[in-house]
């Protein structure tokens, strides 16, 4: 199976101090809520996940702290029946405590799995959504949520399941409400937005 490509980075501020996630083979790792600024001004609040080891080479991180990250796009499917089915965060492969501009870039290709959908918002805008399967090394895939508007929907609505391609774009967050047994909930759901697209067999020659 070949590996795709999968390479984030980002940079801003804690929006809490780090938690502990989860336990795998005696290693511990938490989580770091991690605030980022888009240009708009608005923000995204994204689950970065590390190593203790990781944190414990840093100086102590609380909330408001500055950090940057190079990692990858993670998901896995959450069967508890708590909050969001299909769970996106950034697996840290580095971590450094800097200054600087917020920053958010990610470079992805991969393979359609599902038939995109092309809709139109309230507002009139064309926007398209789709999955796409990142593979990973060891034989695991990533399959993350994307999002493109404009011209780039109408480009990515016009694909079919089993289409290679590569975009660079950015992991942003999204507050939604959803309906459970009569009551209201307030979710946040993470998704790939697009900002540019090619082909990745292009790509690759």
């Amino acid at each position: 199976m070949q590996t795709n490509n999968n390479k984030i980075f980002l940079r801003g501020r804690l929006a809490g101090p780090p938690a502990l996630s989860h336990v795998n083979h005696g290693v511990e790792y938490l989580l770091l809520p991690l605030t980022v600024c888009r240009l708009s001004g608005a923000e995204d609040t994204l689950h970065v996940i590390a190593s203790r080891q990781q944190l414990d080479a840093l100086p102590p991180l609380g909330e408001g702290s500055p950090l940057a990250v190079w990692g990858e796009v993670r998901t896995f499917n959450n069967r508890s029946g708590v909050g969001s089915r299909l769970v996106v965060s950034v697996f840290a492969k580095e971590l450094a405590q800097e200054e600087g501009e917020d920053e958010n870039h990610l470079e992805l290709s991969g393979t359609l799995c599902k038939p995109p959908i092309l809709r139109t918002t309230p507002l009139g805008r064309t926007i398209c959504d789709m999955i796409l399967a990142a593979n990973r090394r060891y034989g695991r895939a990533d399959y993350l949520p994307c999002i493109a508007w404009g011209s780039l929907a109408y480009r990515c609505g016009a694909m079919e399941v089993g289409d290679c391609l590569a975009l660079e774009g950015r992991l942003q967050s999204r507050v939604y409400t959803k309906e459970i047994d009569g009551r209201t909930q307030e979710r946040t759901a993470f998704e790939v937005s697009i900002m540019s697209l090619s082909d990745a067999d292009e790509q690759d020659a």
